[in-house]
């Protein structure tokens, strides 16, 4: 009898072990990737602390003419999941995860969802999309929710909180925009004409009836040669632009020119692909883009009435 119970003893023992071990397995963190900066607020803002998240790249690269590193193939290593733009700003992360010719890996396509505007600009070929949605209040949130979605399919016992937590998320950015409305009140702002040195603006634009009349460079960071300079200059004079945008934390030397040549009034906006990776970085920089539109709004229509 003693050797019957302590076999069952041992047995009993080993089961919990087995389900330990099991039960540590199942609760153990996935890793997600991320490719651009935004994508990491929004990535941390749905998941909280239910999972890693991991930047393909170290901050400080520019995802324009960034190039793929080995050590780009030994982080995705690291992935269970990776969130891409997948519309052409961080197409250097898509020639990665071919490279990588993994099958396990789950590639989630932020922008799926999201109604894309056609890109602008001398440089962009026939059928290109402007792959700016981060700039945009709606599209994202739109993201936000996509984003949520296909993990809440992936780890339905979370996907509950995802949901609420983009949710609370979309929230702030709905609160931003009424009251960016709100401080604009009545202005009429239907005459104004705005340029801008990047094709990056449209989405954060069109949702203030705003539309850009000019794009100045012929690709992201390369500056306008002598004639296209001109022939810019020309043009803003010729159309009666009243608000020139142009990017933060980029060289724009030759937007010196253009102000001293036309009176545009120069403002600038953050891509919130600079700096540190911040959980809140895309909160903070798309409520200061905001208040530059409003600043800019606000003169546009002091000047048509002047």
């Amino acid at each position: 009898m003693n050797k019957l119970i302590k076999s069952s003893l041992s047995a009993l023992a080993v089961l919990a072990a087995m389900t330990a071990s099991f039960n540590s397995f199942a609760a153990e963190k996935k890793t997600i990737g991320i490719t651009l900066q935004p994508y990491y607020s929004y990535v941390k803002a749905v998941v909280g602390d239910k999972a890693e998240i991991l930047p393909l790249v170290d901050a400080g690269f520019n995802p324009h003419n960034y190039l793929p590193q080995p050590n780009d193939l030994k982080r995705l290593k690291q992935m269970d999941i990776i969130v891409v733009n997948g519309i052409g700003h961080d197409d250097f992360a898509l020639k990665v995860i071919q490279a990588a010719n993994r099958d396990d890996l789950i590639v989630i396509e932020a922008n799926k969802d999201v109604p894309l505007l056609p890109a602008m600009g001398q440089s962009v070929g026939t059928g290109a999309v402007n792959p700016h949605t981060f700039v945009g209040l709606s599209t994202t949130i739109q993201k936000v929710y996509t984003i949520a979605n296909e993990l809440a399919k992936i780890d339905p016992e979370n996907a509950a909180e995802y949901r609420k937590n983009a949710r609370n998320y979309a929230k702030q950015f709905r609160l931003m925009k009424r009251d960016a409305m709100l401080t604009l009140g009545d202005l009429d702002t239907a005459g104004m004409k705005v340029a801008t040195t990047h094709n990056a603006y449209g989405y954060l634009l069109q949702e203030f009836g705003v539309d850009v009349a000019a794009v100045i460079e012929p690709a992201h960071g390369v500056e306008p040669s002598a004639s296209q300079l001109q022939e810019t200059i020309e043009k803003i004079k010729q159309s009666g632009i009243d608000v020139l945008f142009y990017e933060l934390n980029m060289p724009n030397r030759y937007v010196d020119t253009i102000e001293k040549a036309t009176g545009v009034q120069l403002y600038r906006f953050s891509h919130m692909t600079h700096g540190q990776y911040d959980p809140k970085k895309v909160e903070i920089e798309m409520n200061e883009n905001l208040m530059t539109l409003v600043e800019a709004m606000k003169f546009a229509a002091k000047k048509d009435q002047a």
